[in-house]
């Protein structure tokens, strides 16, 4: 405990300098979340494997290490968990399926060794919804009221930050996989560039919209992290060649003069009244901060994209799944059979129609993206619903993850009676993931939302 605070409440950021300047060890940090996981992980749910004594080995390699002096960087003995669809060698990695329950990947996933290479300490693997996808919801629960989903499909992702059972965790998106779960668990989360992050060793859905990212507590972590994760990969030939900046150094800086555009209609129209006062709240503190906010119209070809992305991504996700599929139907859970199954009937024509309508509205979306700095929209049109069959919907992120853009969803408020957090979602242009940290960093240096944690108890 540091000042009172436990250690498994702490920030990457925090952490990370308190380990630098030998206040803590990595191994202290490790055992706290450790035995924070045994504390709450039989409310939560939010855990596949927790990999104990592998993680101890892990911080006592990088207690090593940094007792000499080799400190790797801000990330070397912080501990994180990783969404079950990212490969881990040696540990079972099962997807969320029972398709292929015992899977164990003999590789890494590309992130998993970068994360490895930068000194981080895997406490293990979270839950995830059947192959990522909107069906087959785990028995995760959100860990501000467990009588509501955490979202998915990082389910476990975000849970068990919000419960701080991890100081970062690894997650996807194809719909809104990183940025619904986020909001509903008062955290952050940065889903970058399309490409701006390898794929390789992540079960795909569909390959032209998976998206991977982090779930972290604060911009700044969000910054060390995607530091770490960004870049090109020579494995997978999506990957983008630009070069990786030093996120970290757009935290900090001054937003005034930036210009925030609102969508005129769709993200406002009918959502939760005490999300839409946490909106106009929210727009205030950046009218304070200098940003100039301006009404702008959506794309002609919004609504036709909306449609497109889900044919997309069934398709996809259809040939992925095709050889198993023919082998173990009957191992799928009936939500992702049902879509699997669309898929596999979606003509290539309508597909290509899609792909063709899909492009056509990125084009106009960039075009609205040149006339402002961000879009700022809610990330879903309320707090987490009631219940764990389902994980909410995706509708105000499929948009932008279907354009391919970066997006930035931050916490900024609570319900009043059930005490349930609240997103807003920053939306730029493609490479521009250091304005999004400068825009979301602004808002969270001069609120305190991102420093809540829940006091874990049935609603």
């Amino acid at each position: 405990m540091i000042s009172g605070q436990p250690l498994h409440d702490l920030s990457i950021f925090e952490a990370s300098q308190l380990i630098r300047d030998r206040q803590i060890s990595p191994i202290e940090l490790t055992k706290s979340l450790l035995k924070r996981i045994d504390e709450v992980e039989d409310q939560v749910h939010a855990w596949v494997t927790v990999m104990y004594e592998e993680a101890l080995r892990s911080a006592q390699a990088a207690e090593e290490d940094i007792s000499r002096g080799m400190v790797r960087g801000p990330l070397h003995g912080i501990p994180y968990g990783a969404k079950d669809i990212y490969y881990t060698a040696g540990i079972r990695t099962t997807g969320g399926s029972k398709v292929e329950p015992d899977f164990i990947p003999s590789s890494d996933a590309t992130v998993i060794t970068k994360l490895h290479t930068a000194g981080a300490v895997l406490l293990g693997k979270t839950t995830t919804t059947e192959y990522a996808f909107l069906g087959g919801a785990p028995h995760t629960r959100n860990p501000w009221n467990l009588n509501h989903t955490p979202g998915g499909s990082s389910a476990g992702s975000a849970a068990a930050v919000a419960a701080s059972m991890a100081l970062f965790t690894l997650g996807t998106q194809t719909a809104g996989s990183l940025s619904r779960p986020a909001a509903y668990n008062g955290l952050t989360t940065l889903k970058p560039t399309y490409g701006r992050i390898s794929r390789v060793g992540i079960m795909a859905l569909s390959w032209s919209l998976d998206h991977a990212g982090a779930i972290t507590r604060t911009v700044k972590d969000t910054a060390i992290v995607l530091s770490t994760m960004a870049g090109k990969d020579p494995a997978d030939p999506t990957t983008l060649s630009a070069p990786v900046p030093d996120y970290t150094l757009a935290l900090g800086q001054d937003i005034k003069g930036m210009v925030l555009g609102v969508p005129e209609t769709f993200f406002f129209d009918g959502i939760d009244p005490e999300l839409m006062k946490a909106m106009r709240a929210a727009l205030q503190v950046f009218q304070d901060l200098g940003a100039c906010i301006i009404p702008v119209k959506l794309p002609f070809s919004f609504e036709d994209a909306n449609v497109a992305h889900w044919i997309v991504m069934r398709t996809e996700a259809a040939a992925y799944h095709q050889d198993f599929y023919k082998k173990y139907a009957d191992r799928y859970g009936p939500s992702i059979r049902e879509a699997l199954e669309l898929g596999q009937l979606t003509p290539a024509v309508d597909y290509l129609r899609a792909q063709r309508i899909r492009n056509i509205y990125r084009e106009e979306l960039l075009d609205l993206l040149q006339q402002v700095d961000a879009l700022i929209t809610p990330t879903a049109p309320g707090p987490a619903p009631e219940g764990i069959a389902a994980t909410g919907t995706p509708v105000f992120n499929v948009p932008f993850t279907c354009a391919g853009v970066p997006t930035l969803s931050i916490p900024i408020g609570f319900t009043y009676d059930l005490g349930l957090p609240l997103g807003l979602q920053l939306v730029s242009r493609p490479l521009s993931e250091e304005l999004l940290i400068t825009l979301g960093d602004a808002y969270q240096t001069v609120t305190n939302w991102h420093q809540m944690r829940p006091q874990i108890k049935d609603g």
